[in-house]
C-alpha cells in the first residue's frame, strides 16, 4: 500500500493527515502554529510527520505532502508571498527534507484546496478546473485533469493579484484595485472602513445590507459588480470547465445568484455555462489536498 501523509500549515492552526491507498483516513490531528520562530514552524510539521509514521507498517511507501501559505520560488526555491511572513526567504522545503531525510512536495495552499476539490470535492469529474479561495485574502489554483499547474514561475492561479480598479485601494503587493482589496474578507472590511471609519465584519456587513442599509447596500452591490468583473474575466481568459469556490467568502449564498448574473455580464461570450460552485470538503480541503501532492502535480 501507498501511504499518503498531508499536513495544512495554516495562520493559526497545523493539520495532519494520513490516508492509505484507499484515500481513506487513518489519522488526523491539529495543533496550533507556534509562529514565534521559524525553527517553532520546521518541528511542529516534523513532530506531525513522526506521529502520522507511527501508523504506516514497516516497509511500506510513503510521500508527504505540505500546503503552504505561499509559494517555493522557482528560482531561489525560498519561500515568497506568503501570509505567514516569518517563512518568507526561507528555504523550507529544502530544511524539511534534511529534516526529516526525505523528499517533500509543497505547494500553495489554494492549489491544494483545488486539488482537493477536482478529486473528491465539487469539481470532481471536470478536467479543467479554476479553484477560487475568498477568505482573509484571494486565491487561487489550475487543475488540468487532476494535476496542479504551477506554470513558469510557480505563480499559475494568483487571480487575487490582478488589479481590476488601477484607482482602487491599495494592495500589500505595491499595486491597487487588486482583486483581494476588492472581494476578500479584508478587503470589504477595510472598504467599509475607508468609507465610515468605522468597523464592521463581513457578516455584519452583509446583515446591514440585506436590511438596505447604507452604506452597507451599495457597498454589497459593489462587491458583485467586482466579483463579475474579476469571475467574468476567468472565463474569458481560461474558459473552465468548472469554477470552485473556497474560503469564508464561498458560504454567501447569493454569489451563485446574483453573483453568477454579474459573471455573465463581463465574461467574454453571449451565453455563459460554466458552472460557479460551492466547495464540497470545507476545511477539509487543504490537508487532503496536500496528501494527495506526491501523486497529482505537474510542472
Amino acid at each position: 500500500m501507498n501511504y499518503k501523509i498531508g499536513i495544512d500549515l495554516g495562520g493559526t492552526k497545523t493539520e495532519v493527515v494520513l490516508l492509505n491507498s484507499n484515500n481513506e483516513v487513518i489519522i488526523r490531528e491539529r495543533t496550533n502554529t507556534k509562529k514565534d520562530s521559524y525553527d517553532s514552524i520546521l518541528h511542529t510539521i516534523e513532530s506531525l510527520v513522526h506521529l502520522a509514521k507511527q501508523y504506516i507498517p514497516d516497509k511500506q511507501n510513503f510521500t508527504i505532502g505540505i500546503g503552504i501559505p505561499g509559494i517555493i520560488d522557482s528560482k531561489s526555491e525560498k519561500v515568497i508571498n506568503a501570509n505567514t511572513t516569518i517563512l518568507i526567504g526561507k528555504p523550507l522545503k529544502k530544511d524539511l527534507e534534511e529534516l526529516l531525510k526525505t523528499k517533500i512536495y509543497i505547494e500553495n495552499d489554494a492549489n491544494c484546496f483545488a486539488l482537493a476539490e477536482s478529486i473528491e470535492g465539487a469539481a470532481k469529474g471536470f478536467n479543467y478546473v479554476f479553484g477560487i479561495i475568498m477568505g482573509t485574502g484571494c486565491g487561487g489554483g489550475i487543475i488540468i485533469n487532476k494535476q496542479i499547474y504551477k506554470g513558469k514561475h510557480g505563480i499559475a492561479g494568483e487571480w487575487g493579484h490582478f488589479s481590476i480598479d488601477p484607482n482602487g485601494p491599495m494592495c500589500w503587493c505595491g499595486n491597487r484595485g487588486c482583486i483581494e482589496t476588492l472581494i476578500s474578507g479584508s478587503g470589504l472590511e477595510n472598504q467599509y472602513y475607508t468609507i465610515t471609519g468605522k468597523k464592521l465584519s463581513v457578516p455584519e456587513i452583509i446583515a446591514n445590507a440585506k436590511k438596505q442599509l447604507e452604506p452597507e447596500a451599495s457597498l454589497y452591490e459593489k462587491f458583485f459588480d467586482n466579483f463579475g468583473r474579476a469571475v467574468g474575466g476567468i472565463i474569458s481568459f481560461f474558459d473552465p470547465d468548472v469554477i470552485v469556490l473556497g474560503g469564508g467568502l464561498s458560504n454567501i449564498e447569493d454569489l451563485y445568484t446574483k453573483g453568477v448574473e454579474y459573471v455573465k455580464k463581463y465574461a467574454f461570450y453571449h451565453d455563459i455555462q460554466t458552472p460557479i460552485l460551492k466547495n464540497q470538503l470545507g476545511d477539509s480541503s487543504g490537508v487532503f489536498g496536500a496528501a494527495w501532492l506526491g501523486y497529482h502535480s505537474m510542472e
